[in-house]
């Protein structure tokens, strides 16, 4: 039985696609402002931004199937980050008058953008990211999207004052997303939560109620993936940066699996679980990531395979996808491409 390899999401932009991202906010005056940053460089792009944006998908997703990776993204390429790329295609969110929040149990103050109305889908995109990717990949592209607790959390709520009721709309806005995105032919659609790690009370009161809603209808020939991380850091090898607590996947294992989520992503590298948790999952697969985002080594084949092998004690061999631990923006494109090809080579030598 193969064991299949994927990522996460965000792949380190090319060099000429020059959108500024959290991984490589430039410093100076507006440095808190990541939204306007990005649109103003996306005007200075011009009227090849499309073409450019193409390229770069292209490229990261050449990089990521030459590694070996069998469910690739787009890389994110597209987007200043991956909640507030897609806010602005919702009806309700003020991009204009920001405003200042602590985020992450106060890891970081940033100026967000306000909600200021009901939510609601303005227009659709994310089908058109997928066939834009499509059209340079053999293999079928995975399509990331931010589940609603944690569009919650990353902006600034100025109407509903009810974190339950303003997930319920973002879920019924994400829904049209998962749709429009099945019926487009994807067939790997993955809602990311890292909230649901950080909050795990919110996430059983009202969190897997709405994940679920963002997911309603979606048929059965598509894979609902969660993914599930514990925090970035500000920069690469920063030993010491907050991290979500190390039972909140206990806590929430069981409501996993009872949930109507295919696969969910859990980080493994940068801080090893107990691999008992992967028994509380006796029908879900776990994208297990056995690669560190946040640290320039490179593991060796070696050592990603022995996590695999740990964790085939605990789980079914169908059930285990190999992965980061997040997205790869931090380390640049060759310590990227260094450790997806590790990493695949790992998942085929077992």
């Amino acid at each position: 039985m193969k064991i299949l390899t994927t990522c996460i999401g965000a792949y380190p932009k090319p060099y000429y696609v020059k959108l500024p991202d959290w991984f490589n906010i430039p410093a100076g005056p507006d440095t808190a402002d990541p939204t306007r940053q990005w649109e103003s460089a996306l005007r200075e792009l011009g009227p090849d931004a499309d073409a450019i944006i193409e390229r770069g998908v292209a490229e990261v997703l050449n990089d990521q199937i030459e590694a070996g990776i069998d469910i690739p993204t787009d890389g994110e390429v597209s987007r200043e980050n991956y909640i507030h790329y897609h806010c602005r295609h919702l009806n309700g969110f003020d991009f204009t008058s920001l405003t200042e929040k602590v985020l992450r149990n106060g890891a970081y103050s940033a100026n967000l953008p306000s909600i200021r109305g009901p939510v609601s889908p303005r227009d659709l995109f994310l089908a058109n990211d997928y066939v834009r990717a499509m059209a340079h990949s053999d293999r079928s592209v995975k399509i990331t999207m931010p589940g609603p607790m944690t569009i919650t959390d990353t902006n600034a709520d100025l109407y509903y004052n009810d974190p339950a009721a303003l997930g319920a709309d973002l879920a019924d806005a994400l829904n049209a997303e998962v749709l429009s995105l099945a019926a487009a032919g994807c067939k790997h659609i993955q809602i990311d939560e890292p909230l649901f790690a950080r909050k795990p009370a919110e996430a059983l009161a009202y969190g897997f109620d709405n994940l679920q809603r963002a997911f309603k209808d979606c048929p059965d020939d598509v894979t609902r993936t969660v993914h599930m991380c514990c925090g970035y850091p500000d920069r690469l090898d920063n030993p010491d940066y907050p991290k979500a607590d190390q039972h909140a996947y206990l806590e929430i294992a069981d409501a996993i699996e009872a949930s109507t989520i295919d696969a969910v992503s859990l980080e493994d590298a940068h801080r090893h679980n107990d691999l008992s948790l992967l028994e509380r999952f006796r029908n879900t697969t776990v994208i297990l990531g056995v690669v560190a985002i946040a640290k320039s080594r490179v593991e060796t084949v070696a050592e990603i395979r022995e996590r695999i092998h740990d964790a085939l004690a605990h789980i079914d061999a169908e059930r285990l996808i190999a992965a980061p631990d997040c997205g790869l923006g931090l380390l640049g494109r060759d310590l990227a491409r260094n450790k997806l090809s590790n990493l695949c080579e790992a998942a085929r030598s077992i």
